[in-house]
């Protein structure tokens, strides 16, 4: 039984808690009832993906206009229809002064092309910030890594059997791709199309479907910000 989400130190040493954002979206609820969260978010909508497998969220963020009603929920956070955040945005915020480092977004992807770019700019506002950001639909997954001088970011993999990769419609393929400028120092090892030191353009589909093979493979960044898709099945050799 869930309760009201409290407020935590995100500067207390050695303290990590992973959260869910559910929007209205596709909802992969086979997924995240697999994964352990310290604290789960609605997010509008995302009430009645989590109404319906019975999982009462910590803290339930929006204008509700997709919800249709405000849900009598211990904590329930109302915001105007007019207003500059987005609903995942502002639940964003919530885990955060909550204090989760990593946070993994539902309902996000697919149906409307102008929230799903919203909820990776958002993505992209988290990783900035030195935290973890993922988004999870029904056949892949989509990292944000944020890389500076001296301070790179990666995604890395342990091997992953090629019977796992060919459970799901995305096969092995794994994209990545330069946001908000281009990205330097760009390496992608343990992939089909191997990547050393390189400077990924904003506007070139150069990291388009690479391949897992059968061993460690990893994705990082020195100075700038990939988002990196992977099959979902791939998720459980995150590194």
């Amino acid at each position: 039984m869930r309760g009201r989400l409290e407020t935590r130190n995100m500067g207390k040493k050695g303290s990590s808690m992973k959260a869910a954002l559910v929007g209205a979206s596709d909802f992969n609820a086979g997924h995240f009832a697999c994964e352990n969260y310290g604290c789960v978010v609605a997010v509008d909508g995302g009430y009645a993906h989590l109404d319906a497998i019975g999982v009462a969220p910590d803290a339930v963020v929006g204008d509700f206009d997709s919800l249709g009603y405000v849900p009598a929920a211990p904590d329930v956070r109302r915001f105007p229809p007019e207003k500059d955040e987005s609903d995942m945005e502002l639940a964003c915020q919530v885990a955060v002064e909550a204090g989760c480092d990593t946070l993994v977004l539902y309902g996000c992807l697919g149906r409307r092309l102008d929230h799903t770019i919203a909820n990776l700019q958002v993505m992209t506002r988290l990783a900035r910030t030195g935290l973890r950001a993922f988004a999870v639909g029904d056949e892949y997954a989509v990292a944000v890594l944020h890389g500076e001088p001296g301070h790179p970011a990666s995604l890395a993999f342990s091997p992953i059997p090629a019977a796992a990769l060919a459970q799901g419609a995305y096969g092995a393929c794994l994209s990545a791709f330069a946001i908000g400028g281009a990205a330097r120092g760009v390496w992608e090892r343990g992939l089909k199309y191997a990547l050393s030191d390189a400077t990924v353009p904003d506007d070139v589909s150069l990291g388009l479907s690479n391949e897992f093979a059968e061993a460690a493979a990893s994705v990082s960044v020195e100075d700038g910000d990939l988002v990196v898709t992977f099959p979902l099945p791939a998720w459980e050799y995150l590194a």
